[in-house]
C-alpha cells in the first residue's frame, strides 16, 4: 500500500470543506492513517516550499499556508498518489475538470484548497516532515479487503 501526504488549506479551513474533502478521499476507498489540524508556522511552511524558494511565487505560498489553520493528513491506500491526485484536479482551478476536488469547489489560484503529494519520493519526505512516525496508525479494516483485492 502507499501513502501520501494531504494538506487541506487555511481556505478548505475557513470554508467549512474539511469534512466533505474528507469524505471524498475515505468514499473512493482510502484509508486515513494519520490526521492532525496545526497553525503552520513560518519555518514549518519554509520547509514544505523549500523546492519553490526563489520563485516569484515562493513568498506567497509561504504566507498563505500560514495564515490560517490547516487540516494534515496521511492517506494509504492502493495507488494512493495518483488516485489522490486525480481525485484533487489541475493546480490552477479554472483548468480543474468537473468532478475532481478543485474542480467543484476552487475558483481562485492559490485559494485551490488543498495540496497532494506527486511523487512516492516527495510523499514520503512530506509526511517525516509533517508527521512524527508515531502519529501514523497502522490498522486493518473489514473494508480493506472490498476495495484492495
Amino acid at each position: 500500500m502507499q501513502q501520501t501526504l494531504v494538506i487541506v488549506k487555511p481556505d478548505g479551513v475557513q470554508r467549512g470543506l474539511v469534512g466533505k474533502i474528507l469524505a471524498r478521499f475515505e468514499e473512493r476507498g482510502l484509508k486515513i492513517v494519520a490526521l492532525k489540524m496545526l497553525q503552520v508556522s513560518r519555518a514549518l511552511a519554509e520547509k514544505h516550499y523549500a523546492v519553490h524558494q526563489g520563485k516569484f511565487f515562493y513568498e506567497g505560498l509561504v504566507s498563505y499556508i500560514s495564515a490560517s489553520p490547516v487540516v494534515v493528513l496521511v492517506l494509504e491506500g492502493h495507488e494512493a498518489i495518483g488516485v489522490v491526485r486525480a481525485m484533487v484536479g489541475a493546480t490552477r482551478p479554472w483548468e480543474a475538470a468537473a468532478g475532481t476536488i478543485r474542480g467543484d469547489l476552487a475558483l481562485m489560484g492559490l485559494r485551490n484548497l488543498i495540496h497532494a503529494s506527486d511523487a512516492p519520493e516527495t510523499a514520503q519526505k512530506e509526511i517525516a516532515l509533517w508527521f512524527k512516525p508515531e502519529e501514523l496508525t497502522a490498522y486493518t479494516r473489514d473494508l480493506d479487503r472490498w476495495v484492495n483485492e
